[in-house]
């Protein structure tokens, strides 16, 4: 529970609570499981302080300094965090639903199992965040800087991720059903058998990225950059790649079936054992193309 003391300077105002602040350093405050609710702490500084299951919603926290703090189980639903620095603070299992946290630092914070439903995260840096298990569903992450991020098994069904950087970042068994990607950029993003069903990836920048396994079912991948991924045993049925360039990719044992590949690169690629039945292949690029075992359209195994 929360030192009544700290929670009485708190509510002095924000004004006294930074003098005092400035002549405690080292303690170790604590304002865990307090009701902070429909409190304006804007630019307030709460860096290391324990809020532990406190309840901080319908707060404004805008520009506030939060680095290193406890947020563990706080409850922080329609909480306003614009620009808010956030960096290395534990929000394991915290509820932030529909929270503002547009442009916020979020720097290798760890937000295992956090309810970030509709959360707005445009233009955030989440840089080797920890999201493992996160329900990220509907959320905002539009020009978000994602690098190095671990998604694994998060839920990002739905999530706006137009521009998004998500460069070697871990997203792999992540479910990114109907997620908007347009223009994201997935260099060596690791997508090993994530949900990307009718997903949005069109124009999206992912040379070398690893989604072997995935599930691209009905995916929109037109001119998107695939150079040298991985999507060996990937199924790719009904997607569109019309324009894709998908030179020295890898494609063995790939489900191709009824792809649109119009004006793609497959050159250099790797087909081996893929199903390309009955996919019309015109106008596609296969120069130096591995089709040994392939099925092709009229059902033949080339040879």
């Amino acid at each position: 529970m929360a030192n009544l003391e700290h929670l009485a300077r708190l509510k002095k105002g924000i004004t006294a609570w930074q003098e005092w602040r400035v002549n405690q350093i080292g303690l170790e405050v604590d304002l865990s499981g307090a009701d902070l609710r429909h409190l304006n702490l804007e630019g307030i500084d709460l860096s290391g302080v324990n809020l532990q299951a406190t309840d901080l919603s319908h707060t404004s926290l805008i520009a506030a300094d939060i680095s290193r703090a406890n947020l563990s189980n706080a409850i922080l639903h329609n909480t306003h965090l614009t620009d808010a620095n956030l960096s290395q603070v534990d929000l394991t299992l915290a509820q932030l639903v529909d929270a503002n946290l547009q442009g916020v630092d979020l720097q290798e914070a760890n937000l295992i199992g956090a309810d970030l439903r509709r959360v707005n995260l445009r233009g955030a840096d989440l840089r080797a965040t920890n999201l493992r298990g996160t329900s990220l569903t509907n959320a905002k992450l539009r020009e978000a800087n994602l690098s190095d991020a671990k998604l694994e098994r998060a839920s990002l069904s739905g999530a706006d991720l137009r521009q998004a950087n998500l460069c070697q970042a871990n997203l792999s068994n992540t479910n990114l059903h109907e997620a908007e990607l347009i223009g994201a950029y997935l260099y060596r993003t690791n997508l090993s058998h994530a949900n990307l069903s009718q997903v949005h990836l069109s124009a999206a920048h992912a040379l070398e990225a690893n989604l072997s396994g995935a599930n691209l079912t009905r995916a929109d991948l037109r001119w998107a950059n695939l150079s040298g991924a991985n999507l060996s045993g990937a199924n790719l049925s009904r997607a569109g790649l019309r324009g894709a360039n998908l030179n020295r990719a890898n494609l063995q044992g790939a489900n191709l079936r009824d792809v649109d590949f119009n004006g793609a690169n497959l050159s250099r690629a790797n087909l081996h054992q893929a199903d390309l039945q009955p996919t019309d292949l015109g106008e596609v690029t296969f120069n130096f193309a591995n089709l040994r075992g392939a099925i092709m359209p009229d059902g033949v195994v080339y040879r």
